[in-house]
């Protein structure tokens, strides 16, 4: 089970800065990404022509002087350089690994094959210009906080900038800063710095909790939530149903064409639609958390390991699909994790076995009592009837009861004979 009340779990914010460099800097700023890419590059060629399982030290060592002197990166960059390469041939590794090669041989029997990164033809390419900032070394705050001292290839530059008032909090509370990224977009200049605290200090202790909230996670509706005293809240998502729709639209059009203007198009769009379902994701999460309040043991379904393929829905309904396939669940628990943390609320995650099946009054399990294209439940032994939604947010919520009682790992099962 997957539980979000771990005393070692960390908070991870990313406080992002606006700056205001003059046309010399930015250029100062272009130059140094361009450089740190083709270095990366260069590393990656390195690791895959020698070893892809290479050390990032390992590689450092063998590469620090090459690319210090044929890209002209600081000290510090091309120890970051190597630090970028490596990881992203870690983070291929590991998708490869979760994504084994399926093949039918000649009499129709599907087989299975692990990949690793040693399956890779070719380097790993990074094709976006970009450039990793470590604090106090190639960033940092001056002139009494007003001003960013930035590295570049040759000087370093003190650069003004704006912090919106909500991420301006992280910088006062004192969060520990990480490496930056920067970045343009639009002609704009941006700094995305990632900022960690702790998120839980104390012990969770079941005698806080004022109450607890049951959350199932949706498409016709972002989040239904279900209390103590058997009161609903729907957060409708059918206006985010039709924009997404919108943007795939867009994204099929585009990707027909094949032109290199359809694909700048495409990148700009992609980085639009994101942008616009975090804010989703950050409103709605906001919502529960004002509403319900310190004390609130908000219980959601842990889908690390839910894939919702054609298995999990109505046969030949491609576009209901896709929308599961790119639903940013994963976000929403993120979001709701560190505004409950701040809020003085608790965020468990539950197992999601039987939680659209199992009727919340009689405790039946059954999976045809869940009629898909009604939206309801109805119980066939009880007769009890409501909304689908809500009966998965009704046993959500009697699984975090269960939490709040004493059991460290709730979980519904279902009897051989039911």
């Amino acid at each position: 089970m997957g539980n979000a009340l771990d005393q070692d779990r960390k908070v991870i914010k990313t406080i992002k800065i606006r700056l205001y460099p003059d046309s010399e800097s930015a250029r100062a700023f272009q130059e140094m990404m361009e450089a740190y890419r083709n270095a990366c590059n260069a590393m990656s060629e390195y690791m895959f022509s020698k070893d892809v399982h290479m050390g990032k030290l390992i590689l450092n060592t063998a590469m620090y002087h090459h690319v210090r002197e044929v890209y002209r990166l600081k000290s510090q960059m091309a120890q970051s350089a190597a630090r970028t390469v490596k990881a992203r041939y870690k983070a291929v590794d590991e998708f490869m690994k979760q994504h084994p090669y399926r093949f039918r041989d000649k009499e129709g029997v599907w087989h299975t094959a692990k990949r690793t990164v040693e399956w890779l033809k070719k380097p790993i390419y990074f094709s976006k210009p970009q450039v990793d900032l470590v604090h106090r070394q190639d960033y940092s705050f001056t002139d009494h906080g007003t001003l960013l001292s930035i590295n570049t290839l040759g000087k370093r530059r003190k650069i003004s900038f704006t912090v919106p008032e909500y991420f301006q909090g992280f910088l006062d509370d004192g969060w520990k800063l990480g490496t930056a990224h920067i970045l343009c977009r639009d002609g704009k200049w941006y700094l995305h710095i990632p900022a960690t605290a702790p998120a839980c200090t104390e012990a969770f202790d079941p005698a806080a909790v004022r109450q607890v909230v049951g959350i199932d996670r949706g498409l016709r509706f972002l989040a239904v939530t279900y209390d103590g005293d058997g009161k609903c809240l729907f957060l409708d998502g059918k206006a985010v149903m039709d924009k997404r729709d919108r943007f795939r639209k867009v994204r099929a059009g585009l990707q027909s064409k094949g032109t290199k203007s359809a694909k700048r198009v495409l990148k700009r769009i992609s980085g639009r639609e994101n942008r616009w379902m975090a804010d989703v994701n950050h409103r709605a999460s906001k919502t529960l958390v004002q509403k319900y309040g310190a004390g609130t043991l908000f219980v959601v379904e842990d889908l690390t390991d839910v894939s919702f393929d054609q298995r999990s829905l109505s046969k030949g309904d491609a576009r209901w699909r896709e929308k599961f396939r790119s639903w940013a669940f994963f976000q929403f628990g993120q979001f709701l994790t560190y505004k409950a943390d701040a809020a003085g609320a608790f965020v468990l995650s539950v197992p999601e076995d039987y939680t659209s099946q199992r009727c919340p009054k009689c405790g039946r399990i059954r999976k045809e009592n869940r009629k898909h294209g009604l939206h309801e439940y109805i119980c066939d032994h009880c007769g009890y009837r409501s909304n689908d939604d809500r009966i998965g947010a009704m046993n959500i919520h009697a699984l975090g009861m269960r939490y709040a009682g004493g059991d460290p790992e709730p979980h519904f099962t279902k009897p051989e004979m039911n």
